[in-house]
């Protein structure tokens, strides 16, 4: 087990584009010189369960085909325990990946980690772990919202038709009719304070909701994490400042503001917060940095 490459895979990721991929990208995998195994799940729950299976039982990397939410599941098994994990991005954003320097070449992101493997390259990123009131923790390694963009998110998901992405763009116009700020009792290194926001984002990474740079100057090696929040504006003011998010420069906004700390507690009412694009639990949480807590093959 210990020289096993096991490979977690969402055939569904990016509208399925890559779906007859797979065997080239074990191909090139193979090409280490170790053995390979495709987990096998039907939900992301039992996909989470076979990595963290998969660790435990010794298994020498993990590698995650497929997008944000995909490596999400495989962060849950291998933080903090020093077993690589391999970024093969196939879904429609690829955050994480983008924002750690990887490839996003489906091939060239394959033919990069089996490189690795067989040099024994890696390097150390760190992630963020997120704690809920009841214990329960969560690891991220890209960005988590808890603003206006989760709001949507929430609205989106819950909304049975339209199918496909077109429903998000209509929560959005939706969420925009009342948008409102929030109150937030926010916690920085042991102080705290209130804040009136309307959009709100702690990142490990930089990008989320495929390639908003709303964090743009968080960095995965120093230790901390970036929290970025827009004060109480008009609807027409946030409309001018969201296409800003792509390129970074919403945060020189006057309205704009952003702190680093290496552990933030956020609480407010009727939020559900989503990290790395996946539904996590209503606030309150709390976040910390945890430095090199994963080991990227790279």
């Amino acid at each position: 087990m210990a020289d096993e490459v096991v490979v977690l895979r969402n055939p569904g990721a990016g509208k399925g584009r890559h779906r007859g991929s797979l065997p080239s990208v074990l191909e090139r995998l193979a090409a280490a010189g170790r053995p390979v195994r495709v987990l096998e799940a039907g939900s992301a729950a039992e996909a989470e369960a076979a990595c963290r299976q998969a660790v435990a039982e010794g298994a020498g990397a993990l590698v995650a085909i497929g997008g944000d939410g995909t490596v999400h599941l495989a962060q849950q098994a291998v933080a903090g325990t020093g077993v690589p994990l391999g970024v093969i991005p196939a879904g429609t954003g690829n955050d994480f990946a983008t924002s750690a320097g990887l490839p996003v070449d489906l091939f060239a992101a394959a033919d990069a980690v089996a490189a690795a493997l067989r040099d024994g390259r890696t390097r150390s990123l760190d992630l963020a772990r997120l704690t809920t009131p009841d214990g329960q923790t969560r690891w991220f390694g890209a960005v988590l919202a808890a603003g206006f963009d989760a709001i949507v998110n929430e609205r989106g998901n819950r909304m049975r038709w339209p199918r496909g992405p077109i429903r998000y763009d209509i929560a959005v116009l939706l969420e925009l009719a009342r948008l409102r700020a929030r109150r937030y009792t926010v916690t920085v290194d042991g102080e705290s304070r209130e804040l009136d926001a309307v959009l709100l984002a702690v990142g490990n990474t930089s990008r989320y909701g495929g390639g908003m740079r709303i964090c743009p100057d968080a960095d995965p090696t120093d230790g901390l994490l970036d929290m970025v929040w827009a004060e109480p504006v008009s609807r027409a003011t946030l409309v001018r400042i969201k296409p800003r998010v792509y390129s970074g420069t919403h945060i020189t906004h006057p309205k704009v503001r952003s702190l680093r700390a290496r552990s933030i507690t956020l609480a407010t009412d009727d939020i559900v917060c989503y990290a790395d694009g996946e539904r996590i639990c209503p606030l309150p949480v709390t976040i910390e940095a945890v430095p090199g807590a994963v080991t990227l093959l790279a």
